[in-house]
C-alpha cells in the first residue's frame, strides 16, 4: 500500500472550475440589431481537460509496468492451465493495485472510479482473465461500500486490506442471469437469523472467495424492488458448497463456479442496509463497476490493435507490407476509431459517478460500446494475422476468446441497450411534461 499512499481521488478528467464564467466575460461583441453576438473562437475552448493529473499518470505507469513485467510473461500459461494467478494477486495486493475503491478509513487507497478504470485498462492489456480475477473484488465489495454500516465495513473491507483475500458477487443463478428479478434463492427470517437456500452460477472468484455478497428473495410476493435483500455470507459458513471450476472459452485464469447454499444460517448483522432493498443495492453497484468492465474491454482492444499493427508491418504480400494495403489499413483505422471512442465513453461514465451523479445511462453506453469494440478489434486482429491468427501460438487467438464475455457478463449487450433506451424515454417524458 505504500506505493499508493500518495495517490488519492483526483479530478484527472473533467470541467475546470470557473472556466465557463471567465469565458462569458471574455465576450468582445455587444448585442446589436446589426451585428448580433460576436465571439472569439477561444472564449469557450477551455471547458474540458483531457490530461490526467500527475498522480494519475504515475498510477497508470505503475500499472503498465506491472502488466508488462508480471502479467504478460505468464498470461499464456494461465490461459492453458486455468491456474488461478495467486502469485500475481499477492504482488498486486502489495502494490495497492487491488481493492482500490476501499475508503481510506478502512485501510484502502480510496481511489475514484476513473482511477480504477485507468488501472484496469492497463492490466487488461496483458490478460483480461488475470485482470478480472483482480477486479472481481471491487464488484463484491461495492455493495458493502454503498450500503454497509461501519461495523460491516470495518470487518469485511478491513480484512481485505490486511491480507490478499478475495471476495465474490453472488447474484446470477442457473435460471436468472440478465433477468435478476427471476432469482429464486430464498432467505427466510427465523428470529435474529436468516436461513438461506438456493444456487448461484457463474460466480467469479467463487472458489477462492473469503466471503460473498449474496442477493436473495426475502418476500416471495413483493416486486423485485422490494422483495430482495443483500447479505454478506462467510465462505466457511456450514451449508456453503463450492462447485467445480468451469472451463470457459476465454478468461480462463478467472475462477468461475457454481455455489450452493443449503440451510446456510446468516445473522441479521450481515444484512446490508435493510430488508427489501437488496435489488437497489445490487443495481447501484453496477453503476460503479460497469465503467471498469468497459475499461477492461478497451485494454483488450488496444492490445489487439497493437498486435495487428506490429504484425502488419512485418508481414509482406505482393511486394509490400500488408499494412500498406488499403483493405488492411482501413481495418486498423476502424480499430483505432472504436478504441478511442470507447475509451472516452468509459472515462465519461467513470467521471460522472465520481462527481456523485447517477451515471446509469453513461455506464451502459460505455459497457455496451466497449464490449462490441473489443470483439470487433479481436476479430479483425485475427483476420489481419490470417492463418496465423487462427493458431494458438499467436496471441490474437486468445484475445478473440477472451473478448466474447464482455458482451455477456455484468449485463449483456442487449440489456445495456434496453437500459439506454429506457433512460432516453424517461428523459424525453420529463422534458415534454
Amino acid at each position: 500500500m505504500a506505493c499508493l499512499s500518495f495517490l488519492r481521488r483526483n479530478v484527472g478528467l473533467g470541467l475546470q472550475r470557473g472556466m465557463v464564467s471567465s469565458g462569458v466575460t471574455a465576450l468582445k461583441a455587444k448585442f446589436s440589431s446589426e451585428a448580433g453576438i460576436k465571439l472569439e473562437a477561444s472564449s469557450f475552448n477551455s471547458g474540458l481537460a483531457f490530461e490526467f493529473s500527475e498522480e494519475l499518470q504515475q498510477l497508470r505507469e505503475m500499472a503498465r509496468r506491472f502488466c508488462r513485467e508480471e502479467i504478460m510473461p505468464v498470461a499464456a500459461h494461465h490461459d492453458k492451465t486455468g491456474e488461478y494467478p495467486w502469485d500475481i494477486i499477492k504482488k498486486a495486493h502489495a502494490l495497492g493495485l487491488i481493492n482500490g475503491h476501499i475508503p481510506e478509513e478502512y485501510g484502502g487507497p480510496g481511489l475514484g472510479v476513473l482511477d480504477g478504470c485507468v488501472v484496469t485498462e492497463e492490466l487488461a492489456y496483458g490478460c483480461t482473465g488475470i485482470q478480472v480475477a483482480i477486479e472481481a473484488n471491487s464488484l463484491a465489495e461495492m455493495p458493502v461500500i454503498l450500503a454497509g454500516n461501519k461495523e460491516q465495513k470495518k470487518k469485511y473491507l478491513g480484512r481485505m486490506m490486511e491480507d490478499h483475500l478475495m471476495a465474490a458477487y453472488c447474484v446470477t443463478e442457473p435460471g436468472a442471469g440478465s433477468d435478476v428479478a427471476g432469482i429464486k434463492t430464498r432467505a427466510e427470517k427465523k428470529g435474529d437469523e436468516y436461513v438461506i437456500n438456493g444456487q448461484k452460477m457463474w460466480i467469479t472468484n467463487g472458489g477462492v472467495a473469503n466471503w460473498y455478497f449474496l442477493l436473495a428473495r426475502t418476500d416471495p410476493d413483493a416486486s423485485a424492488g422490494k422483495g430482495f435483500t443483500g447479505f454478506i455470507v462467510d465462505r466457511d459458513s456450514p451449508g456453503v458448497t463450492v462447485g467445480r471450476k468451469e472451463w470457459n472459452m476465454g478468461q480462463r485464469a478467472s475462477d468461475t463456479r457454481g455455489i450452493t447454499f443449503e440451510d446456510v444460517v446468516v445473522p441479521k448483522e450481515n444484512v446490508l442496509g435493510s430488508e427489501g432493498i437488496g435489488f437497489k443495492i445490487a443495481m447501484g453497484a453496477f453503476d460503479k463497476t460497469r465503467p471498469p468492465v468497459a475499461a477492461s474491454a478497451v485494454g483488450l482492444a488496444q492490445r489487439a490493435l497493437e498486435e495487428a499493427l506490429t504484425y502488419s508491418l512485418e508481414r509482406k504480400t505482393m511486394g509490400k507490407y500488408i499494412a500498406q494495403h488499403q483493405a488492411v489499413n482501413f481495418m486498423l483505422a476502424d480499430m483505432a476509431i472504436g478504441i478511442e471512442t470507447a475509451r472516452l465513453a468509459t472515462q465519461r461514465a467513470a467521471w460522472e459517478v465520481d462527481q456523485g451523479r447517477r451515471n446509469t445511462y453513461f455506464a451502459s453506453i460505455a459497457k455496451c460500446l466497449a464490449g462490441d469494440v473489443a470483439n470487433k478489434c479481436a476479430t479483425d486482429a485475427v483476420q489481419i494475422f490470417g492463418g496465423n491468427g487462427f493458431n494458438s501460438e499467436y496471441p490474437v487467438e486468445k484475445l478473440m476468446r477472451d473478448a466474447k464475455i464482455f458482451q455477456i457478463y455484468e449485463g449483456t449487450a442487449q440489456i445495456q441497450r434496453m437500459i439506454i433506451g429506457r433512460e432516453l424515454v424517461e428523459k424525453a417524458k420529463m422534458t415534454t411534461m
